[in-house]
């Protein structure tokens, strides 16, 4: 059996691309879960409200960056949920804690979306 090559011995290009296709694998496992669904559903709302109320580029561009923000916040929510669901089945005060906190996370983020979006048409539909 062919062990891998020593850590940091990996050429650049083949470790990029082996770190794309880790992030990509994890992406496609975050749109297994519903609320990375509704949190798309969410962008797709958006980019109509913005599109019928002429919102300008720069405020696409922080939506956008304010959603990926959103979805990357919710993988390490997932990711938190399923470390403690190994560690701790059963049901449990630490458990209970970590996910309310993770939970907690995704919610400010989409707190700061939404009153993004929101400011963004409000503002478009004022000019």
């Amino acid at each position: 059996m062919t062990q891998p090559p020593p850590k940091g011995t990996k050429p650049v290009a083949a470790h990029v691309w082996d770190t794309l296709g880790y992030s990509l694998a994890g992406g496609r496992y975050l749109m297994t879960q519903r609320a990375a669904r509704l949190q798309t559903a969410m962008m797709g709302a958006t980019a109509l409200a913005f599109a019928l109320s002429g919102v300008g580029a720069i405020q696409w561009a922080v939506a956008i960056a304010l959603w990926l923000a959103s979805l990357g916040i919710e993988a390490l929510n997932t990711a938190i949920e399923l470390i403690v669901d190994r560690v701790s089945p059963e049901i449990s005060e630490f458990a209970k804690h970590a996910k309310d906190l993770g939970s907690f996370a995704v919610f400010s983020a989409l707190l700061i979306f939404g009153g993004h979006a929101v400011w963004a048409v409000v503002d478009a539909l004022l000019e």
